[in-house]
């Protein structure tokens, strides 16, 4: 080839590498300072997280940034949108995209795990996406317990596989580095898995040496809300006196009131919000309007556990 034409190669290749970062950064500032309306992303243009990775063409890290924030705005947005049917089909593969093209990239591990794992409102709750992403940042950054430790939440909170949960806690104590309460984590988890005292050793763990803020605030709610099914244990064995002693079914707060059984009508949750009486199954339970809204699946109330909220005799 002759020396002209290297150069115009050359010179066009060198255009289209300028041409590309400068998509980049227009898409990075469109991404940062335009939002989309919610919803408006149906499709990705680049699925595979490997093709994009060989695309960069070596700003891998930038990349990263814009697909995070995507995937943030896709998430938030989906959950904010009107449709009764949302959909949540791109949250992994621009979760993928992003931990592909930075493979050390915590965060979008840590709290993409978490997004994965919502299950309200709506979906979506897909906590096995939540497994294989954290999965995928073991595998790339092994020295980060965290990651099976996240993991372990995962399967406690919302598989319900206790002895899925201890195995990666423990596997997550072998790790140097991992706290020395991390064994005792296992064990519990193993031995009380699914008792809300076992539960609440649980998050008072995280609570209490959680490195991260929102890990921090995620245990506060899970233990207030802990608390909150044990109120609801009282109020409802109240009803059910007041309902034996009446022989009628109780759907107001007024007989436990006039019984003396309440002092405060009605009794509230640690929020504030009044608890309600369900129309139809004539149990009190948590208030949709209360931040603490929806409460997980019940979680078998330990020996002996009388929490009792305030305005109960």
């Amino acid at each position: 080839m002759a020396r002209p034409e290297r150069q115009q190669v050359g010179w066009l290749l060198a255009a289209t590498a300028v041409c590309f970062v400068a998509s980049v950064g227009v898409q990075y500032a469109r991404e940062r300072y335009i939002p989309p309306p919610p919803g408006d992303e149906s499709m990705l243009y680049v699925e595979s997280a490997g093709a994009m990775s060989k695309l960069a063409l070596g700003y891998d890290a930038l990349l990263a940034d814009v697909y995070w924030i995507r995937a943030v705005q896709y998430f938030g947005g989906t959950k904010l949108e009107d449709r009764a049917h949302r959909e949540h089909d791109l949250l992994y593969p621009l979760l993928d995209i992003t931990t592909t093209l930075d493979p050390r990239f915590n965060i979008a591990y840590r709290f993409g795990a978490i997004f994965l794992s919502e299950g309200y409102p709506k979906p979506p709750g897909r906590p096995d996406l939540a497994i294989k992403l954290l999965d995928k940042g073991f595998r790339n950054n092994p020295a980060k317990w965290e990651y099976l430790y996240d993991a372990g939440f995962v399967h406690y909170w919302w598989t319900r596989d206790y002895p899925a949960a201890a195995a990666m806690f423990e596997k997550a104590s072998t790790v140097p580095g991992a706290p020395e309460w991390m064994p005792g984590l296992a064990a519990a988890t193993l031995s009380r898995g699914g008792d809300r005292e076992g539960s609440r050793f649980v998050w008072r763990q995280v609570f209490e040496h959680a490195d991260a803020e929102y890990m921090r605030e995620n245990a506060r709610r899970h233990l207030v809300q802990l608390d909150i099914m044990d109120q609801l244990d009282v109020i409802n064995s109240l009803i059910a006196r007041a309902a034996a002693e009446t022989g009628m079914p109780v759907f107001t707060w007024d007989p436990l009131v006039q019984s003396g059984m309440l002092r405060r009508n009605p009794p509230v949750d640690p929020s504030g919000t009044p608890y309600v009486i369900d129309a139809k199954t004539g149990r009190a339970t948590l208030s949709a309007d209360s931040p603490y809204y929806p409460l997980p699946e019940d979680v078998p109330s330990s020996p002996a556990q009388t929490t009792a909220p305030p305005g109960t005799s």
